[in-house]
């Protein structure tokens, strides 16, 4: 008897596996409005897909921004007022693998902090709206002024759009308070401009006019963190300066000193992170936000 339980719960575990996989392994095309478009627009062109050798043809110029993030495909299509056909709106869904990834470009292309309701996290002004749900990055633009109708099509979008995935789990280690809204980005390298420090997130904080940030940098295992954290001193004894100050309260795998280009830092190593505060004026502040920052990281 529980022999024969323990096959059907497989079994059901199975299935429930299968049919998450499927509901997210639609074919992209069908990501794109057809049959339930608002009454006034027409589709014109497309769907048109996009793979890693033809998203130059497509955008030149920011394709290997996309492929850095693990661009996988990408669909494209225009649609059309049937009324005014000088009123179009353009419609770009990007796979990106991952939502890392996905959030990644969301965070390259948003301008500031304008949310629009849709999606993990989006961004809305009057021509462009832009998000990210699961593994996809949408972006849509329009010709005419229209927020309102833009986010109503988003949300169209969005709904067709089944992967549940949360959003990076990093994003919620970076402390709330002083923390400027709309500011995390996600680098897939090249982590504040330094290539050692590979890939990571990095945030704004702001007090009063002065700006610092707090960046977390993501290794394979703890002994890449800790060789990373040599040629970060490294780095700075030939270029800054480091200090021979005793952080005692971050532990002996600790660093201050100070980036000629982008001022004090402190940065230690916490498992397979470094994570660090740069750019700071007031220390006391910056030790504080760094102490939080350290007890978020699970």
């Amino acid at each position: 008897m529980i022999y024969r339980n323990l096959i059907i719960v497989f079994i059901l575990a199975g299935i429930w596996v299968w049919f998450e996989t499927i509901s997210w392994a639609v074919p992209l095309e069908s990501l794109i409005p057809k049959r339930d478009l608002p009454k006034e627009l027409t589709l014109i062109h497309g769907p048109q897909t996009y793979n890693k050798k033809t998203l130059f043809e497509h955008i030149n110029g920011q394709a290997e921004l996309f492929l850095k993030y693990g661009f996988k495909k990408s669909v494209f299509a225009i649609y059309q007022n049937k009324e005014r056909s000088e009123n179009q709106i353009e419609v770009d869904i990007y796979d990106m693998g991952n939502a890392v990834q996905a959030f990644g470009v969301f965070s390259r292309f948003r301008n500031e902090d304008c949310p629009g309701g849709f999606g993990l996290d989006s961004y809305l002004d009057d021509h462009t709206a832009l998000f990210y749900k699961g593994k996809f990055f949408v972006l849509l633009y329009a010709t005419e002024s229209n927020p309102d109708f833009l986010r109503e099509f988003s949300k169209l979008i969005s709904s067709k759009i089944l992967d549940s995935s949360p959003p990076p789990k990093e994003m919620s280690y970076f402390p709330k308070n002083g923390l400027k809204s709309g500011s995390i980005q996600y680098f897939p390298e090249g982590l504040l401009g330094h290539r050692f420090l590979k890939k990571g997130f990095r945030a704004t904080y702001v007090d009063g006019e002065k700006e610092s940030h707090l960046f977390l940098s993501i290794f394979k295992d703890s002994q890449e963190a800790t060789n990373a954290l040599k040629v970060y001193k490294e780095d700075l004894s030939k270029k800054g300066k480091v200090s021979s100050e005793n952080l005692i309260q971050f532990g002996n795998r600790a660093l201050k000193g100070e980036d000629p280009y982008q001022g004090k830092v402190i940065v230690l190593q916490k498992g397979f992170y470094l994570l660090g505060v740069i750019g700071f004026e007031k220390r006391e502040d910056a030790e504080n936000r760094l102490a939080e920052f350290i007890k978020n990281i699970k």
